[in-house]
């Protein structure tokens, strides 16, 4: 969340959850550092949860303003926030359900459904490379940035008091080269950044490596008739594997098995990537206009109901099981590493960043035993990483984005990582000749 004051307007910059240790993330998603009720405006990024699952939270304590996202991300947020408030109700009647058999005082809803209707009324779509004024003296213009469907860097235009400043926010900047999504915009002419930096101070595998990893592991399954358990962002990474999976599927480079994508929300996400083929790059235009649906291969199954996901842990394998959350604090995931993550036939592939403090991270930092709906767990499957797989752009790509910008930039500020990845950025971006780079602290407020 970054607030913008400009001409006593007060516009905040996307609204996401925070994810980690689940006292702290309940406690800091719960109390806003600001007075929702004055906040004019909300200018979203993207429909991943940590840049918009708050907004219902914003939404209950007063805010009734318009949320400025475009198309696909209004589409997306419709199902995601409706899922993040589904999920919360029935994780906090599961935990609750222990509380009470100690003693202990109930968990409270962050937010509801009635609070995700709200908010859904206020959302205003605004295409890429469409101006749009969302409050006195100050413009957006979204531009496509190659992080997931809809996802948007954003131009700013803030005119003040007989002076301008032009910033450029990325939202999650996405990567060159990748499938299903167009490169990200290059934006020219801005004065000040404000950049996440989530792989600030890291650099991927080649992307080419992926298919060959993937289908190492599908094969390992297979051979050993066991299940692939991937948890997976139901918003992009999951239409990602598919496609990767649907061409390793008609090379005949893994065995024939099925995949289970067990989560309504990847499910619903998937027919929305359907729906939004401006999104799309050439080479996936192509194969749909050829009658090639990347997301729909005959392997595929999407499993919906409850008593079908259950099921799949009863079922032998071999099998894919791809299931919400990514990092593993919530959904049906939990349910299927419960489950399996004491077998060590069985494999958990991790395709994303795991957050510090959350069960993805402390899976692949190779924990002997992790907590699962407050129970102890040992961990005897294998544990994998493709990070190759990541829709963030690394230290060299953002630095190779920042440099085609020509930078103009005077000030930069790197929000939206772990410090260590922020102050890796901050330094590539001082050798970028930008005199004046911040790393700012929650609640400091800057005058530019």
């Amino acid at each position: 969340m970054h607030l913008l004051a400009v001409n006593g307007a007060r516009v905040l910059l996307d609204c996401g959850l925070f994810q980690g240790k689940r006292k702290e993330a309940f406690e800091r998603n719960r109390n806003l550092p600001f007075d929702a009720a004055r906040i004019d405006a909300v200018v979203l990024s993207h429909a991943h949860i940590d840049h918009s699952g708050n907004l219902p939270t914003l939404a209950r304590h007063g805010f009734r303003g318009r949320v400025y996202a475009t198309p696909a991300t209004a589409d997306l947020c419709d199902i995601v926030l409706r899922d993040s408030a589904y999920l919360q109700a029935r994780d906090v009647e599961f935990v609750n359900k222990r509380r009470a058999r100690q003693g202990k005082n109930p968990f409270e809803l962050l937010y509801d459904i009635e609070d995700v209707a709200r908010v859904m009324a206020q959302l205003e779509p605004v295409a890429y490379g469409q101006p749009a004024e969302v409050a006195p003296g100050l413009t957006i213009t979204f531009h496509d940035a190659g992080h997931i469907l809809g996802s948007a860097l954003t131009e700013i235009h803030a005119r003040e008091n007989g002076s301008a400043r032009r910033i450029l926010f990325t939202g999650d900047l996405g990567r060159p080269g990748l499938p299903i999504l167009r490169d990200p915009v290059v934006v020219h002419g801005a004065d000040t950044l404000i950049t996440e930096s989530t792989y600030g101070n890291r650099v991927h595998p080649p992307l080419e490596d992926v298919e060959a990893k993937l289908a190492g592991l599908v094969n390992d399954v297979c051979r050993a008739g066991s299940k692939l358990i991937i948890p997976s962002f139901s918003v992009g990474r999951t239409q990602q594997l598919l496609y990767y999976l649907d061409d390793l599927y008609r090379r005949k480079a893994i065995c024939e098995l099925p995949v289970y994508v067990d989560s309504p929300l990847s499910t619903r996400a998937t027919k929305v990537h359907e729906r939004h083929p401006e999104c799309f790059d050439e080479e996936t235009l192509a194969r749909l206009r050829r009658g090639d649906s990347p997301f729909a291969f005959p392997a595929v199954h999407f499993i919906t109901e409850v008593r079908e996901s259950m099921a799949l842990n009863g079922r032998p394998g071999p099998m894919i099981i791809i299931s919400a959350s990514g990092m593993c604090e919530g959904g049906r995931i939990l349910h299927h590493l419960r489950n399996n993550i004491a077998d060590p036939r069985n494999i958990v592939l991790f395709v994303g960043f795991q957050a510090t403090e959350t069960l993805g991270r402390y899976l692949i930092e190779g924990h002997p035993v992790v907590r699962i709906f407050g129970e102890e767990h040992p961990v005897r499957s294998r544990v994998a990483w493709i990070n190759a797989l990541s829709a963030h752009a690394d230290r060299e790509e953002m630095l190779a984005y920042f440099r085609a910008v020509r930078p103009t930039f005077q000030r930069a500020f790197v929000v939206h990582g772990e410090l260590a990845s922020s102050e890796g950025l901050a330094a590539g971006l001082r050798q970028l000749g930008i005199p004046d780079v911040t790393i700012p602290q929650p609640g400091q407020q800057v005058t530019l």
